[in-house]
Formats: C-alpha cells, structure tokens, sequence
C-alpha cells in the first residue's frame, strides 16, 4: 500500500507542479518550515474546523503562517463565517477572501473605463446586472443542502453579488460605501428534482434520500437595492444556475449608467471551432468548462484560469502577504456576502423584502440546509 504522503506527491509530479511535496494531513502543511500562507479549497462544510486547526497550531507556537486565503463562500452562515475571520484575527493572520469574478481581465479593464470616461461625464452607475449558469456542480457534496450550506444561490450568486458591488463602487473607496438597504429573491428546484435527472444524479453522486425531500435549488434570482455614499439609489440584479445548457459554464455581467453601459459574456469567445457530426470522440472539457457537447460551433476559451481571474486573483493575495498589505478582499468582505446571500434566502423562504441590517441573519440556516425534521 502506497503511503499517502507518497501518493500526494507522485500526484503532484504526475500534473506538472514542479517539485511540489505531497504531505498527509492539514496539520503536517501548515507546520512546515517552508510554508508561509495557505489556501482553503475544502469543501464547504470542512473550513471552519480547518481554520480551527491553522488557528490551534499558530497559538500553540507549532506554525509560523503568515496568512490565509479561503475560496468562496466563507461560510454556510454568517455565524461561521464571522468565526473564520475572528480566527485569522485571533492570531494576527493575514487574511484574503477568493472571490475570482472581480480579478477577471474584463472585469478590471472595464470598470477602470467605465469610471473614468462614462462615470466621469454622466455621473456614477446605478445598475448592475450579474450571472453565473452552468449544467450543475460534478462533486456530489454540492448536492447536500446539510454539507455546502445550499444549493446554486449559495454555490455561484456569490460571485454574482460580489463582482456587481465590485463594479458600483467608486475606484478608490471603501466597499462599505455602497450600503446594503432591501433583498427580494426566488429559488427553485425546476431540473434536478425531475425524476430522469434525479435518478441519474443519486446513481452518479450517491445523493441522499434528502435530496428526494428537499431538493437543493437548482435556480435563484435576487434583487438588492442599495445606496451610495452620496445616497443615490442602487441595484443589483443577480441570477445563478444549475440548469442552464449552453456550450458551457456562462458568465454575463452588465453595468448601466444615465448615458452609457458595459456588457460581458465569457462564451462570446474571439475563438470558435466548427465539429461536424462526423467528427466523434470522448467526452470532456478541453474547450470550456462544464462544455455540455462535443460537436457543432463551439466557443474556445484559450487560457480560462485567467479569463475567469484566478491568475490575478492568486498573483494578488501572493503579493499582499509578502508586502504586508490588506488585500483587495479581505475575510471581512467574504462576511458581508454571506450576510447578502443569507439575506437572500430568507427573501424567497419568507416570500417578501427583507430590510437590512436584520440581527436574525447571524444564525439563519437556509431551509435545504436544516436538519429533516
């Protein structure tokens, strides 16, 4: 039997990663001599309890980080999202929140142009429309209202939320200057709770019976209105999907102003490839991700790490923790999401506005995330 350290790193030297050591627990990272920061990529429902560990190990003198990075979402609840970030500052850690959408080349270009020529003339933006669709997650604890904290709102409307306040806030200032006022929103099972999909989903991912129960959203909208530091009214139209089928993954993004607009749509690629019916092979992603066929007109994203940010967003928090400076998105800002999806969610549980600040959302669980009674 291969011992697991060894596995990890034949893995490592397998996918190309240079002279990466594979190691066997979270512990034996993060107490590494040679490490100095880390970055969450578990699964939902493990990063508190990791955090936990990096915390243990930092007070109790047995690691020398000196910061964290945490994907998105921070946290299933704002209660444990407030804990990460009360971690990182327990030990002094520097602390990042990944939120890629806001790093993407187009993103940045955009609002840079958008600010300065459209804003700059006829006044600040005052819409902004945001999405992330695809065919559904491939790892099965997304399923899991119990283990992610949710279904397709809390998977990808983060993005959506983050990146449009992203985009109507002022270069410059402080992300607490666009403030939060009303939610509205609607979640629905429409797909995967089919029985065709559903039977092929619990074969393919070992889904529970609670899915039958209480199926995960598979759809949500959310309206947030907001205000800006001058009080001038704001919105957020923001839409997330499971089970949309297009080419692949689609990520739309629109900002409105009194006399001009952008727009961004990730399948609207330069490049296309033309596969005729004759022309058959196995199934992948080697075009774009979640590509749902393999045949016909075809976008290509050439480099879709960086199309979607993640190059910039790592070169980013790499940067911030060796200078010593807070980055772009800090825990703090990963908090504040996870207060508007909960806010969200309570918008379509209850079927109405919900006003914030609202004390209920520290504790609120989204209902496909509560224990079956």
């Amino acid at each position: 039997m291969v011992e697991p350290r060894q596995a990890a790193t034949r893995l490592c030297r397998e996918r190309g990663l240079g002279p990466a050591v594979g190691v066997s627990s979270l512990e034996e990272l993060v107490s590494a001599e040679d490490v100095d920061a880390v970055w969450l990529l578990v699964p939902n429902h493990l990063r508190v309890d990791s955090m936990r560990v990096i915390h243990d190990l930092i007070k109790t003198g047995r690691a020398r980080l000196i910061g964290v990075a945490c994907e998105k979402p921070l946290g299933r609840t704002v209660a444990e999202a407030r804990e990460m970030l009360r971690l990182a500052q327990d030990v002094g850690l520097a602390h990042a929140y990944l939120e890629n959408q806001v790093y993407a080349p187009a993103v940045e270009r955009g609002r840079e142009i958008l600010w300065q020529r459209g804003a700059g003339v006829a006044g600040r933006p005052y819409l902004a429309r945001a999405s992330e669709e695809h065919s559904g997650p491939h790892s099965p604890w997304f399923w899991r209202g119990d283990l992610q904290g949710g279904g397709a709102l809390l998977d990808m409307m983060c993005h959506s939320v983050e990146v449009a306040r992203y985009l109507l806030t002022r270069p410059g200032a402080d992300r607490r200057s666009v403030i939060p006022v009303s939610v509205t929103a609607h979640t629905a099972s429409l797909k995967w709770s089919q029985p065709a999909y559903l039977g092929r989903w619990r074969e393919h991912a070992g889904l529970s019976g609670d899915f039958d129960f209480r199926p995960a959203e598979d759809m949500a909208t959310g309206i947030l209105e907001l205000r800006a530091e001058e009080g001038v009214p704001l919105v957020i139209e923001a839409r997330s999907s499971w089970a949309y089928v297009g080419p692949g993954l689609r990520i739309k993004i629109e900002v409105l102003g009194s006399e001009y607009s952008m727009d961004i749509d990730t399948l609207q690629s330069p490049l296309n490839l033309f596969l005729s019916r004759a022309v058959s092979g196995p199934q992948g992603e080697g075009l774009v991700e979640k590509q749902n066929a393999d045949q016909g007109l075809m976008p290509i994203l050439e480099d879709e790490v960086a199309t979607y940010g993640f190059v910039a967003e790592d070169r980013h928090v790499v940067q911030a923790f060796r200078g010593n400076k807070k980055p772009l998105l800090s825990f703090a800002d990963g908090v504040a999401v996870v207060e508007l999806l909960m806010a969200l969610y309570k918008a379509a549980e209850l079927g109405r506005t919900v006003t914030l600040p609202d004390d209920e959302l520290e504790f609120y669980v989204p209902s496909v995330a509560r224990p079956r009674t």
